[in-house]
């Protein structure tokens, strides 16, 4: 600010300074941090051996694969519940046989994750967008939609909000899918594991591309994903209990009537497997969820 301006309003600068500085305290004391758009800060790259790369002063990361390794990095921060959002631009071309990931997940044979996986393709065919839900180690949640864009041509919005009652899935800002907390149901919701923000690209030959039936190219490697725009504000205090007083505007977050109109269009045309619509694999009957999810 020039001198001239700051000389002239002490008082309104004071009152400035004395208002970040509260807001600052409250967000410590409530244990609520944000991070935006600076891997060096964010991130650390966690294996690949040199194949995850920062660049443009911590603005962009790619991550690259080849016959020999994929690679990967995870957020230094655990969160319990919050807003997600990451911009990716997926390995062009033919690409099958790879998978690009963004996901939350906390560790152990009990784990909880938060799944956005694409799977590649080849040459000129869409990209799958598959999502997935895990509690207490089991998942089996799946939920899958084409892209209604290219997603190698430009980077887009992926986001997830998690809170006590929805974990909500975006593509550009759009709802795709809203898995509720139906623990009145007696399925499993996470609540009370933190967790990290993870991406890798990786080889899943053997499904990734109808089922399995189309194969890695690796005459087309190495395969770059390039992600951006890095925004996580949520919980990182120590526990459930603190957490669950948490005030973020991402804790109380849930689809109003126009989001959940946005949902159904969504779902009724991009949607191409639902698990609560799967005979062949729950021959008595959907998950309890399903049912509940009405």
């Amino acid at each position: 600010m020039p001198a001239a301006m700051a000389s002239g309003h002490p008082n309104k600068l004071m009152l400035i300074s004395t208002t970040l500085v509260m807001l600052g305290a409250a967000l410590l004391l409530a244990g609520v941090a944000s991070a935006a758009g600076n891997f060096y800060q964010d991130v650390d790259i966690t294996w690949g051996d040199g194949r995850g790369k920062i660049l443009d002063g911590g603005q962009l990361l790619t991550l690259s694969m080849d016959r020999s390794s994929g690679s990967g990095f995870q957020s230094r921060s655990e969160y319990l519940y919050g807003r997600f959002d990451m911009q990716l631009k997926l390995v062009p071309g033919d690409s099958a046989g790879t998978v690009t990931t963004f996901y939350l997940s906390s560790q152990g044979s009990q784990h909880d994750e938060i799944d956005f996986e694409f799977l590649g393709n080849a040459s000129g065919e869409p990209y799958t967008v598959h999502t997935n839900v895990y509690s207490q180690g089991k998942g089996g949640r799946e939920q899958q939609f084409r892209a209604w864009f290219d997603p190698t041509k430009d980077f887009h919005t992926y986001s997830v909000v998690w809170n006590p009652s929805h974990i909500v899935f975006y593509v550009d800002g759009v709802p795709i899918r809203d898995f509720r907390n139906m623990a009145s149901a007696a399925v499993p919701f996470p609540t009370s594991q933190p967790m990290r923000v993870y991406a890798s690209v990786w080889d899943a030959e053997e499904w990734a591309t109808q089922g399995g039936r189309v194969k890695t190219d690796w005459s087309k490697a190495p395969f770059v994903a390039s992600y951006r725009g890095f925004a996580a504000a949520g919980c990182t205090a120590g526990g459930a209990a603190e957490c669950a007083k948490s005030n973020g505007a991402w804790m109380f977050q849930e689809l109003d009537a126009a989001g959940q109109e946005q949902l159904r269009k969504a779902q009724a045309t991009y949607m191409i497997y639902d698990y609560c619509t799967d005979k062949y694999r729950f021959p008595q009957g959907p998950p309890p969820e399903c049912a509940a999810a009405k």
